[in-house]
């Protein structure tokens, strides 16, 4: 069996390996193809280009790259034609990936398409859906109310859970020997400024700021690999020193380990929106929820958004346990207010935290697994 895999973010690169080492669990001969990052490389597969060069977001942020994504969206579909798989599977990164879908579908329409991270349709242009239903034949959801959603725009989709709710936890004198290794005194933030550049450049000179609002901390910024270099010039300039976590030359597998350690020794975070959001719930880490994008972007998106809040954590629970300060509100002001308590020991994020691991899998099969039987069935109808 030959697969062609696609993934375009440090998310997507995560959930990819999963399901390649459940397929080879599986398949133990399956052959894989594709675009991806460390972790899809590390489970073997050699990427066709950089992945971190579909790493954008935001219409502003992609006008002055279109041309260059243009060509990618090209080179992969030739790729996945001149292959000749058994099947395309596109994972998240629906702008880049959907068009590669739509080129290949085109050609070979008979080549089966599976999707993997169905559209957040349930918080914003639920047309998504039906749009994906003409190039997509599977879809493979993380969140158990999706499959109806799909199902209902005309294609197939099973609930395969989210990866991290099987992710191992770090003990505990791991924990304790991660904090004694940390340099200064008080309690330990982890910082995550985002894993795209655009947004690194946006947040990390507000957050750098907040750090020096919220008293005596020792700080710790996990830093995605396509980022690290942006980051340290970042943290550079913030007024408190920095623990940088690099994970350039390590085993994805350890760095990955690493941070969940960083994250369970952290007494709060401050985190950019996005999947980020459900690893510090893993870890009951209780966080702050802030984001900023071009006033362009916004402007639209605001006018799409079907729910109040951008945190799943808040989503799935149908509750503001997290703090979420979004645009005009994602000042250093407004955050170090909001991280002071977390800071101090005030929060009532555990029991939040655990409903949505419990909801998203935690105790059944792995997701990695689940999204590989889902795969071989939906290949076999």
């Amino acid at each position: 069996m030959k697969l062609f895999l696609i993934a375009g973010e440090a998310s997507g690169d995560r959930l990819g390996a999963a399901l390649m080492r459940g397929l080879r669990a599986l398949v133990p001969d399956v052959e894989f193809h594709g675009i991806g990052g460390p972790d899809m490389q590390a489970a073997g597969m050699t990427s066709l280009f950089p992945m971190d060069e579909l790493s954008v977001m935001g219409l502003t942020e992609v006008l002055p790259r279109l041309r260059g994504l243009l060509r990618r969206r090209d080179e992969a579909a030739e790729a996945v034609l001149a292959l000749g798989p058994d099947a395309l599977i596109t994972i998240d990164s629906p702008d880049f990936c959907l068009r590669v879908a739509k080129r290949v579908k085109a050609t070979r329409p008979d080549l089966p398409v599976i999707h993997y991270v169905a559209p957040s349709v349930w918080a914003w242009r639920e047309g998504r859906a039906a749009k994906m239903a003409r190039h997509v034949d599977h879809v493979l959801a993380l969140l158990p109310m999706e499959p109806p959603l799909m199902q209902a725009a005309g294609v197939s989709c099973d609930f395969v859970g989210h990866p991290v709710a099987a992710e191992p936890q770090p003990d505990r004198a791991d924990v304790e020997a991660f904090r004694l290794g940390l340099p200064g005194e008080g309690p330990v933030l982890t910082v995550l400024p985002g894993s795209r550049r655009s947004e690194v450049e946006k947040l990390a000179p507000v957050f750098g700021d907040v750090t020096g609002r919220v008293g005596p901390v020792r700080v710790v910024v996990p830093a995605a690999p396509g980022v690290v270099d942006m980051v340290e010039a970042q943290v550079a300039k913030w007024p408190v020193p920095v623990t940088v976590l690099d994970p350039r030359g390590m085993d994805p597998e350890a760095a990955a380990a690493r941070k969940r350690v960083a994250f369970a020794a952290s007494d709060a975070a401050l985190a950019a929106s996005g999947t980020v959001a459900l690893e510090l719930a893993a870890a009951r880490t209780p966080m702050v929820i802030a984001y900023k994008m071009s006033w362009l972007t916004f402007a639209i998106m605001s006018r799409m958004i079907k729910t109040p809040h951008v945190s799943l954590v808040n989503i799935l629970t149908k509750s503001s346990v997290v703090p979420e300060l979004l645009q005009q509100e994602c000042t250093p002001d407004r955050i170090a207010q909001a991280l002071r308590p977390i800071l101090g020991g005030e929060s009532d994020q555990a029991t939040a935290c655990d409903k949505v691991m419990e909801m998203l899998g935690r105790g059944g099969e792995a997701p990695g697994l689940r999204a590989a039987r889902s795969v071989l069935s939906a290949l076999t109808r």
